[in-house]
């Protein structure tokens, strides 16, 4: 048996898309599209975007600032490779954003600083408080769009639990909201009102206020057609719950377009537990893929797709194949496709020689991102973190600037075919995290997405039947 491995091949840097028709609004960068086209739904979002408030006693006027901050224009002092300057809310997004009308901004009593202090459970009082003020503004919804909500940093003790219960106060207030159909943006004094680049500060919250406003700022601009990207997560209620302990959580399930703005989600009561790890029994993945597919046809006017690619990061058991063979017969082409982020293989680059370089020394830069090998019919890696090329003005640009990239292992369990579809597919998807401003994340966003979703959906006390929109997870 020979050692050697396959040759590589590199897959391009994906480009998107900033407008629904013209070819030549594209871009790698997906912060400097939006500063030369503006957002994909430019038009479509109502303007202005009206944000209402709640914050500690006395202490509105800090977010009335933030949000003067957000209209302002500043340069960045990190990541300069990569960022680019601020020039303002408007000038991004083209509308407006202000405050909300006069009913809608809440501070807390003076007195809960000393009940926050005084109490055994921190956590448990800081949450039923928030929870009572966004209540008391449901009564007002028709008068803003999205409600900013400040957490100071003396309230710390407040974010988690230090025992034994399953708490976090932004997963526990996205919970109580998306399902009032509220979206949230939670502002922490030492993540944005004192962080020092004030630039990335407005870049983030920029992108999330405009999503969550029903806002899509792009697209992916080249991805086959007809082709259907679902993401699959599990996640698990706490054993004092009294409700079941299981909840599948399918994510967004994308389109060609990478447009995935809603997702399923039900409790799963046949799961086979191994290794820690849930795998569902057939029935329960003949129910996830067939709604799933519902979802995309309702958003195509009835038609199916003609390749499904499915995501998850444990194995497809056999069941599980079966299942979701079953629900997707009318597919011509299905890939079920497990994504470990964590392996062991690493790769260096090394120079080839001319332009001054010393033919087998060690690059200066490390494997190129959309780097793939691979290693069998049903296994590859693939470089999702890595060198990029046409970021910079000039150069390579290496996301974060430190250790050495892995890649993550694509494990086929259902489909054929080369792995360039597969494998450029996934690389697409990594830039489509609307809650990021940076160019990729290291997971396609099918994962990235359910893995968000299933830690908020376990904390909800009912599901329901009807699909959620991601921005109210956010």
């Amino acid at each position: 048996m020979s050692s050697e491995i396959a040759p590589h091949i590199w897959l391009p840097e994906p480009k998107l898309a900033f407008h629904p028709d013209r070819v030549s609004d594209r871009h790698v960068h997906p912060l400097r599209g939006l500063l030369n086209f503006g957002p994909h739904s430019a038009g479509l979002v109502p303007t202005p975007i009206r944000v209402a408030t709640l914050a500690p006693a006395t202490e509105g006027n800090r977010l009335y600032e933030f949000m003067r901050e957000l209209n302002a224009a500043f340069k960045p002092s990190e990541r300069r490779d990569y960022l680019p300057e601020w020039p303002g809310f408007q000038r991004v997004f083209g509308l407006h954003m202000r405050g909300a009308g006069t009913g809608c901004h809440i501070e807390l009593e003076p007195q809960f600083e000393s009940e926050f202090l005084e109490s055994e459970k921190p956590h448990i009082t800081l949450a039923d408080r928030l929870l009572r003020a966004i209540q008391s503004l449901e009564g007002r919804r028709n008068e803003f769009d999205v409600l900013f909500i400040y957490l100071p940093q003396r309230w710390a003790k407040g974010f988690n639990s230090f025992n034994d219960e399953d708490f976090d106060l932004h997963d526990h207030l996205k919970a109580a909201t998306a399902a009032r159909r509220l979206p949230i943006q939670v502002v922490r004094e030492d993540r944005a009102l004192s962080y020092p680049c004030r630039a990335s500060v407005m870049w983030r919250i920029g992108l999330a206020l405009y999503v969550k406003a029903g806002g899509v700022p792009w697209k992916l601009a080249d991805v086959d057609s007809d082709t259907a990207y679902i993401g699959i997560s599990y996640a698990v209620r706490p054993p004092a719950s009294d409700l079941p302990r299981f909840v599948t959580c399918c994510s967004q399930v994308f389109d060609a377009d990478g447009s995935g703005l809603e997702f399923v989600a039900y409790d799963a009561h046949e799961v086979d537990i191994q290794r820690e790890n849930p795998f569902l029994s057939r029935a329960e993945m003949f129910r996830v893929m067939t709604r799933s597919l519902d979802l995309y046809r309702r958003r195509h006017a009835g038609k199916s797709p003609r390749r499904v690619m499915v995501h998850k990061t444990t194995e497809f058991k056999e069941d599980e194949i079966d299942g979701a063979m079953e629900a997707l017969h009318l597919c011509e082409a299905v890939d079920l496709v497990q994504v470990i982020e964590d392996t062991n293989w690493r790769g260096i680059r090394i120079e080839s020689g001319g332009q001054g370089k010393k033919k087998g020394m060690p690059a200066a830069f490390p494997v190129s991102r959309g780097t793939l090998i691979g290693l069998s019919g049903r296994e590859a890696l693939l470089w999702t973190h890595g060198n990029v090329q046409g970021i910079k003005e000039n150069g390579s640009y290496f996301q974060g600037s430190r250790s050495t990239p892995r890649p993550i292992r694509l494990v086929r369990h259902a489909g054929h075919g080369p792995w360039d579809g597969t494998a450029n597919a996934v690389l697409a998807l990594s830039k489509m995290n609307w809650n990021n401003d940076g160019l990729y994340d290291p997971l396609p966003v099918t994962l990235g997405y359910a893995k968000v979703l299933a830690r908020v959906v376990k904390r909800m006390p009912g599901l329901g039947s009807a699909p959620y929109q991601f921005r109210f997870f956010m």
